[in-house]
C-alpha cells in the first residue's frame, strides 16, 4: 500500500476512533442525567452535559427509545467491566462486591424508565433482559464467590436471587423522597457477612 493509503486508512481510523470516544460521552451523560432527572429528561439537558448541541445526539440517536436502549445497554457493559476490575483491585474481595454493588444499584436508577420508554416494544425489551442477564449474572456470581472462598460472606447465596432482592428494593425509589433505595441495599449487604 502506498503512503496516501496508509495515510487515508489511518485517518479513518482515527475518525472511528473519535466517534466511539463521542458516543461513550453521550451515553455518560445521558446516564447522569437520567439518574438524576429520569429518563424523561430534555434532550437538552443531556446536550449541556455532554457539551454538545442537541443535533449531535439526535444525529446519534434518532429516537429517545434508542438513547434509553444505548444508555440500558452502555451501563450494563460498564457494570460487566468493573466486576472483575473491583476483584483485581479492591482490598477485600467482600470490599469488591459492596462497590460493584453500589455501581449495580446506579444502573438500576436508570434502567427504571426503559419499560415506558420502549412503548409496548415487549420483544426489544426481553432481548435486553436476557443481554442484562447473560452480562451481568456471571459477574455478581464471581464477587459473591470470591468473598464465600474469603470467608467474609455466607456460601450459600445465589447470584439471581441477590440481584432480584437488590432489584427489588431499588423499585421503591421511584417518586418517594422519603425511600432509600441505597441505604437498604447497604443494609442487605452488610447482612451477607459472616458473624465474627
Amino acid at each position: 500500500m502506498n503512503e496516501s493509503g496508509e495515510r487515508a486508512g489511518s485517518s479513518a481510523k482515527s475518525r472511528r476512533k473519535d466517534a466511539r470516544r463521542n458516543q461513550q460521552t453521550l451515553l455518560d451523560a445521558a446516564a447522569a442525567v437520567f439518574a438524576a432527572s429520569g429518563v424523561e429528561a430534555p434532550v437538552r439537558d443531556i446536550a449541556a452535559e455532554a457539551g454538545v448541541g442537541t443535533g449531535t445526539i439526535y444525529r446519534h440517536f434518532p429516537t429517545r427509545a434508542d438513547l434509553v436502549i444505548a444508555v440500558y445497554r452502555h451501563q450494563v457493559d460498564a457494570c460487566a467491566e468493573a466486576g472483575p476490575a473491583l476483584l483485581t483491585a479492591g482490598p477485600t474481595p467482600y470490599a469488591a462486591l459492596e462497590r460493584w454493588v453500589g455501581l449495580f444499584v446506579d444502573f438500576l436508577v436508570t434502567k427504571h424508565g426503559l419499560a415506558a420508554a420502549m412503548q409496548g416494544d415487549s420483544a426489544g425489551f426481553e432481548t435486553l433482559h436476557a443481554y442484562f442477564l447473560d452480562r451481568l449474572l456471571p459477574v455478581c456470581a464471581r464477587l459473591l464467590d470470591a468473598a464465600a472462598a474469603s470467608g467474609e460472606i455466607r456460601a450459600d447465596l445465589d447470584a439471581y436471587q441477590l440481584m432480584r432482592g437488590i432489584g427489588n428494593l431499588c423499585i421503591g425509589a421511584d417518586g418517594d423522597s422519603r425511600y432509600d433505595a441505597r441505604r437498604l441495599v447497604a443494609l442487605l449487604i452488610a447482612g451477607l457477612r459472616r458473624p465474627d
